[in-house]
């Protein structure tokens, strides 16, 4: 699947990483990438459990249309709680810090991220920055929305606007040094033989999300420095009443925070090219246009920001020129879809549960960038922004489009990560349960949002009242199908099959070493002298 094979003077020895070490102690302490991934993959699940409990308390004020579960505060808390914990503390860190710390390493022919010792750093820095937020979440919450706009987060809000700002800065950090340590690694310790044009397109989605990380991430830690500094000693950067430019602080705060859209979407995109070249038994249809649309993102995303500010004051001349670059910046998500559908025609298609996972997520994903480039226009935009359409055009990209990708990813390395077999019935009951589920709750608030429903509000007219019904079960849905895999994954680590070394008879480094693998990786040096995904017509025939 990945970039082509190996020669080893022996065959990988010694124990794995999982045994190597059973202590509390050498976990906490441990320099190994799988190790720390694994860390991570156990921290952003809790975090997404209490992320989703926050918006299941949000589905459940908006079964009725009154607001008569809790007051309008408590529900500004709720929602806000939901963004901060689902943005700064699942969406972004979950595939780069658990898929890409475990695999990067291992598809470039490495032993370790380049600085082991700075991604151990990483994860406690996070773990940090999540403590920040789990305080607030205990002391009372806030209730800003995840977005901070001043003058409110600055002068007028009453909760802990500090403390989560401080949370998200923290945790920015574990970001920019996430992605300082791919961009090292891709640069410095591959293989012989594995050449940029051989480099698996995961590879090339970590390393277009790490420049976003590298240079936006900054920008945003500035800019909640500065609104911390507004509100602790009333200096006036953001407050009109102090001399401040609100108008200032969203143009700060979207230029890192749609191309972080990215930061959350791009490794999403290289799960999906690994599963469904594994799942087609192709190689990836136009292999250097998907290469090249993974860095055309990255850097036509830091153009876009103003389309989220069409009615905040901003030049109508510069709302024209964002919108013709949001525009622009569909066309190479686009032509990742066409790829891989493309990938898929005439393949060997086998559709277990990644691929359902991936499969899903082209849909929903193809969905959320329509609806984007419909929000794009000004014309429309006027009318439809802060309305539930806007929630459902994010949940569409970043629930329906990253999550299950994350989803996706998780079962297709998993025997890897694990050593053992999930059993794939439930699996694919899950797949369908989260995609059903997903359609149920958010397409109802297209609905909404046409109508004129706005986001953020406890109550609402009662014509609405079936489709908040028709949301809030869907959402019950998707629950359900989130609980599955946590179930029969945790199951499948202590009860069960064993995995081989290449379950899915995929291609790749990754799975040219054992499962799960060894401590080193590699015990000896390797050679890259194949292309990518070279899958051969003989391979295939096998298959079918």
């Amino acid at each position: 699947m990945s970039a082509g094979t190996t020669t080893h003077d022996s065959a990988p020895s010694g124990v794995n990483y999982l045994t190597n070490g059973y202590s509390l102690k050498s976990w906490l302490l441990t320099v190994d990438h799988k190790r720390i991934a694994i860390l991570y993959l156990i921290s952003i699940t809790i975090f997404f459990a209490l992320g989703g409990i926050f918006a299941a308390a949000v589905r459940l004020e908006l079964l009725t249309p009154q607001g008569d579960m809790m007051d309008a505060e408590t529900y500004n808390k709720m929602f806000t709680m939901h963004g901060v914990v689902m943005i700064f503390f699942f969406l972004i860190p979950s595939v780069p810090a658990t898929l890409g710390n475990f695999l990067i390493p291992i598809m470039v022919g490495a032993k370790d991220l380049a600085f082991p010792k700075i991604n151990l750093l990483s994860w406690y820095l996070y773990i940090i920055g999540g403590m920040f937020g789990l305080y607030v979440a205990v002391s009372g919450g806030i209730e800003t929305g995840w977005t901070f706009y001043t003058p409110y987060s600055s002068t007028y809000s009453n909760s802990a606007v500090i403390a989560t700002a401080m949370g998200a800065f923290v945790a920015g950090f574990s970001s920019i040094l996430t992605g300082l340590n791919f961009i090292v690694t891709i640069h410095k310790m591959r293989a012989p033989g594995l050449t940029w044009g051989r480099l698996p397109l995961f590879v090339w989605a970590h390393y277009a999300t790490s420049l976003i990380q590298l240079l936006g991430t900054p920008v945003v830690a500035i800019t909640l420095v500065l609104m911390m500094l507004e509100r602790a000693f009333r200096i006036g950067f953001f407050d009109p009443a102090l001399g401040g430019d609100p108008v200032l602080f969203q143009h700060l705060f979207w230029f890192y925070s749609h191309p972080a859209v990215y930061i959350m979407i791009l490794p999403g995109m290289g799960v999906i090219s690994e599963v469904v070249t594994c799942y087609s038994k192709k190689g990836v249809f136009g292999y250097h246009f998907i290469a090249g649309s993974s860095l055309a993102i990255a850097v036509l995303g830091f153009f876009v920001w103003g389309h989220h500010m069409y009615t905040a004051g901003q030049s109508t001349y510069a709302g024209v020129v964002f919108s013709l670059i949001t525009f622009a910046v569909a066309v190479p998500s686009a032509v990742k879809i066409f790829n891989w559908t493309a990938t898929m025609y005439r393949g060997s298609i086998r559709v277990d549960t990644p691929m359902l996972y991936a499969l899903g997520f082209i849909g929903l994903f193809t969905v959320g960038g329509v609806t984007g480039v419909m929000l794009a226009t000004m014309a429309l935009d006027l009318h439809l922004h802060d309305t539930y359409f806007v929630v459902a055009h994010f949940h569409f990209v970043m629930v329906g489009g990253m999550v299950l990708a994350f989803m996706s990813g998780l079962h297709f390395w998993w025997p890897k990560m694990t050593g053992k077999i999930y059993p794939e019935i439930w699996g694919r009951v899950s797949a369908v349960l989260v995609f059903l589920g997903f359609n149920f709750t958010f397409f109802p608030q297209f609905l909404l949002g046409y109508m004129g429903m706005p986001r953020r509000y406890h109550a609402y007219p009662e014509e609405w009242q079936v489709l908040h019904v028709m949301s809030t079960i869907g959402a019950s849905v998707l629950m359900l199908g989130f609980v599955l895999p946590a179930i029969y994954l945790t199951w499948s680590v202590f009860k069960g099959k064993a995995a081989e070394a290449n379950p899915w008879q995929a291609k790749g480094l990754e799975w040219n070493i054992p499962s799960p693998p060894p401590t080193e990786n590699f015990p000896a040096p390797v050679v890259v002298n194949e292309e990518v995904y070279a899958y051969s017509h003989e391979e295939v025939k096998a298959l079918v």
